[in-house]
């Protein structure tokens, strides 16, 4: 089917992954896009998805729209991060049901993988466990939405389609250290050291867990193909199959801002989950999805796009 000629809603568009992907989908040809604002439609609320349905009519959905942030932040919210992720996609796809829309594509999180999955994670072992307490609450409700994908695929043939991205970054990403992942709070920390000539910054946990990055814009193809040729009810890996460990990942970003102090680590702090890299072999195959940005050329980007927004 040729999507670029449809009319494709992107929930949370204006955000971090949605603006990447919404200037890639432009660029590809895509004419008919729409991107709800949250000042206009509340995705928590049955009668604002009923609404947004009505003024939009599309044909396809992409939902992204999403509470998240890093460990911090689930810990401090795990309620909120439960029910408005759980809320906003089960009404979404309900109401999607409801009015016709053709196709879903639902993007998840990694955070979904029980705690102790080997790696790299493979998508027949997401049901094997409990995930990283952490962020549990976030990745349980996520993972409903795959519940609901193929439930509805199985009783009203509804082609959902469900993706888990690992760890994304890049520019546009959230720097706030109260809320941020993990790459942009090194950057923020290392660049604000430097230019306050503070001899250290301290990092959480130990470093030693490792985790998989995926560049925003690598994202936001994966998805572009995903939409246009993979039609299957089995979940979906995106990312770069490449881990690294916190410390490793710190002492590059150190280096890459050029901040040449000591590297404090807090054991007080979580780790999170052990381990995380995915086994992309499936994205590969089925919509010929395959990462092109390194880590460290990822990095000097997000690290240029930040030191932009400070005027530095």
């Amino acid at each position: 089917m040729e999507w670029r000629e449809r009319k494709i809603a992107v929930t949370g568009g204006s955000g971090f992954l949605g603006s990447a992907l919404v200037e890639r989908m432009q660029a590809e040809g895509y004419r008919h896009l729409n991107v709800p604002r949250r000042r206009d439609y509340d995705l928590t609320a049955t009668a604002a998805v009923e609404r947004f349905y009505a003024d939009t009519k599309p044909e396809a959905l992409i939902h992204l729209a999403a509470l998240a942030g890093g460990i911090g932040a689930n810990m401090r919210r795990p309620g909120d991060f439960f029910y408005q992720n759980a809320v906003m996609g089960i009404q979404l796809i309900e109401y999607a049901r409801r009015t016709g829309v053709e196709k879903i594509v639902v993007v998840g999180t990694v955070c979904a993988y029980p705690k102790f999955t080997p790696a790299p994670f493979r998508e027949e072992e997401l049901w094997n466990g409990y995930p990283e307490e952490t962020n549990a609450p976030y990745g349980l409700a996520k993972k409903m939405l795959l519940v609901q994908a193929q439930a509805y695929r199985q009783q009203y043939g509804m082609n959902v389609i469900y993706l888990l991205p690992a760890n994304l970054y890049g520019p546009r990403d959230n720097f706030d250290l109260e809320t941020s992942h993990v790459i942009p709070a090194l950057i923020r920390k290392c660049l604000d050291a430097k230019r306050e000539r503070r001899p250290e910054i301290v990092c959480w946990g130990t470093g030693a867990p490792s985790r998989e990055f995926l560049y925003v814009e690598d994202a936001a193809e994966a998805i572009r193909l995903a939409l246009e040729r993979y039609d299957q009810p089995e979940p979906v890996n995106v990312g770069t199959g490449r881990e690294v460990t916190i410390k490793a990942l710190a002492e590059l970003i150190a280096q890459l801002t050029g901040f040449t102090g000591r590297l404090a680590w807090d054991a007080s702090r979580p780790d999170g989950q052990p381990r995380r890299v995915l086994d992309t072999s499936r994205a590969e195959r089925v919509f010929e999805f395959r990462a092109a940005t390194s880590l460290e050329e990822g990095l000097k980007r997000t690290i240029a796009w930040y030191r932009a927004q400070c005027n530095e």
